[in-house]
């Protein structure tokens, strides 16, 4: 946050000192200096020279509140012009306030820009979610098919008369020449089923 310091009370301390018949020149030149201390400060630019992030506002402190008010009073648009020109003229009485309302805008926007994040990391959550749930339900699918396939694979090997397990049994009977046995559990199924 960048706070201007430099505006000159000169004038100012020569309105204070003078008697009340030579205040009005004193009051009109500390009027002037504090308008051209504003268009001057506009005209730097302050916050677009710091590679920092800042606000697109500049705030001007008069360290004595006396001086900013009998300016208030004299030209009650000086506050106005100079916010229309980013800046903000402050006081030791409003300085705090106003740098501990700036803190609070910056932490509500970190908090928006935080559920801004969430939110998009959120979707992208759920998209790859979807995908998840949709590629276990063909995986689930095709291991049904498979069982369907297995199902009506098992049946043709030991159901019903004709069964190629009882078929190639009924060889092995006969006197084909195997190394091998098929096993008995499958043997005993194919038997039953054709009973």
């Amino acid at each position: 946050m960048i706070i201007d310091s430099k505006v000159s009370l000169t004038d100012y301390e020569r309105l204070v000192n003078a008697d009340d018949i030579e205040k009005a020149p004193f009051l009109k030149a500390h009027i002037n200096s504090i308008r051209k201390h504003v268009d001057q400060l506009s005209d730097k630019n302050y916050q677009d020279l710091y590679d920092i992030e800042s606000p697109d506002f500049v705030l001007m402190f008069i360290p004595i509140e006396p001086a900013f008010a009998i300016v208030v009073n004299e030209d009650n648009s000086i506050y106005n012009r100079a916010f229309e020109k980013n800046i903000v003229i402050v006081t030791p009485s409003t300085l705090l306030a106003t740098l501990r309302t700036i803190d609070s805008m910056w932490n509500n926007e970190k908090q928006q820009q935080n559920a801004i994040e969430i939110a998009r990391q959120a979707g992208a959550l759920y998209d790859k979610f979807e995908g998840l749930v949709s590629d276990l339900t063909g995986v689930g699918k095709k291991i049904d098919a498979a069982k369907s396939d297995y199902s009506s694979a098992m049946n043709k090997l030991v159901e019903g008369r004709g069964n190629l397990i009882t078929s190639v049994e009924k060889l092995k009977k006969m006197g084909a020449k195997a190394k091998k046995s098929l096993p008995e559990a499958i043997i005993k199924r194919a038997e039953e089923d054709t009973n």
